[in-house]
């Protein structure tokens, strides 16, 4: 599997498990906002496979993270995945809900133990805020991720230029049912598209009056 980097460990990643962090290269997204761009753009060299795989000290991390970009994109994540399992190591996937047959196959193989999903935006702005139009997709993952018994997270992170308080509940609305949603302030320093560079975020108490607002929809809301 391509993978351009890594993190031997991480207290933030995997809900309440310390982790590595492997980051795979591209996107079929085109979010303007999102602060991996050298990920997504693909500019960053691989690390061989085989050297992750070492750097993973099983005696130091309960859990592997596979992040991107989109890892659902590779065309070897369930061989990588089969290898992090012969380690003994949980694994988590993070995903934009772009391929929802990859995700089926991997809850049907019982290889994945956490999916955290990225919900953008209200879904009649999908096209415009992520450049992807395939909304049928995204619905179709949401609702794999939800009715599975697989511990699962949806997120999202809060641009005041796209997100507002009839944004959210829209959001909200698309993910109904599901017990954890994540409410992520915007990391503007380095941005895809360089006009979000230097936008202001929401300030905490912004966040969590929006927490607020929704907290009697999904039983579990985190801010950070």
């Amino acid at each position: 599997m391509k993978i351009v980097s890594f993190l031997p460990s991480s207290f933030i990643d995997y809900p309440g498990k310390i982790s590595a962090v492997v980051f795979t290269p591209g996107c079929n997204f085109k979010c303007g906002f999102c602060h991996n761009k050298e990920i997504v753009e693909n500019k960053l060299s691989l690390i061989p496979e085989d050297e992750i795989l070492k750097k993973i000290k099983t005696k130091w991390v309960d859990a592997v993270v596979i992040t991107g970009g989109e890892p659902t994109l590779q065309e070897d994540l369930e061989k990588f995945i089969k290898k992090v399992k012969a380690k003994h190591l949980l694994v988590k996937l993070d995903t934009n809900g772009s391929n929802p047959d990859i995700i089926q196959n991997i809850i049907d193989k019982k290889l994945v133990d956490y999916i955290a999903m990225d919900i953008k935006c209200s879904i009649e702005k999908y096209g415009e805020v992520s450049k992807y139009n395939n909304t049928k997709n995204i619905l179709k993952s949401i609702k794999i991720i939800k009715n599975s018994k697989v511990n699962h997270m949806f997120r999202t992170t809060l641009i005041p230029s796209i997100h507002n308080k009839k944004e959210i509940l829209n959001i909200v609305n698309l993910i109904k049912g599901s017990k954890n949603y994540q409410l992520q302030s915007f990391n503007s320093n380095s941005t895809l598209d360089e006009s979000f560079q230097g936008q202001s975020s929401y300030s905490k108490q912004e966040m969590d009056n929006f927490k607020g607002l929704i907290k009697n929809k999904i039983k579990n809301i985190t801010v950070i």
